[in-house]
């Protein structure tokens, strides 16, 4: 079966730094995309970040480049979003995701899902 988990969510003050972590197993990830698709109260769902295969191409929405860093362990099986430099408007459930798809800002595309993390960006 496969899961992903994400963790790292919480409360930050504007300016501050968070690191979001997802656990992926039940199947190797090493040749499939992995992204970061947010979400805040009373809005869609939006892409953040995704990496293409382990060490692969990244891509990033334009309102977190660079601000934030997607990145993957060599296995592939751990996804990581380090955000820097945080904004209120960051504020969200995080979802990591993955799936066989080189269109990486459809959440559709997306096989696999977390539950996703809160990050909560106080000003």
């Amino acid at each position: 079966q496969v899961q992903l988990v994400e963790s790292g969510g919480g409360l930050v003050q504007a300016g501050g730094s968070l690191s979001l972590s997802c656990a992926a197993s039940g199947r190797s990830f090493d040749t499939i995309t992995m992204a970061w698709f947010r979400q805040a109260p009373g809005k869609e769902r939006e892409f953040v970040a995704a990496i293409r295969r382990t060490g692969g191409v990244t891509s990033y929405a334009d309102s977190v480049k660079g601000r934030f860093a997607i990145s993957r362990d060599r296995a592939g099986n751990t996804l990581y979003l380090q955000m820097n430099s945080l904004k209120p408007d960051d504020t969200a459930v995080y979802y990591c995701a993955a799936g066989f798809t080189t269109k990486v800002v459809v959440p559709t595309e997306y096989e696999y899902w977390g539950q996703g993390t809160s990050v909560t960006v106080s000003s």
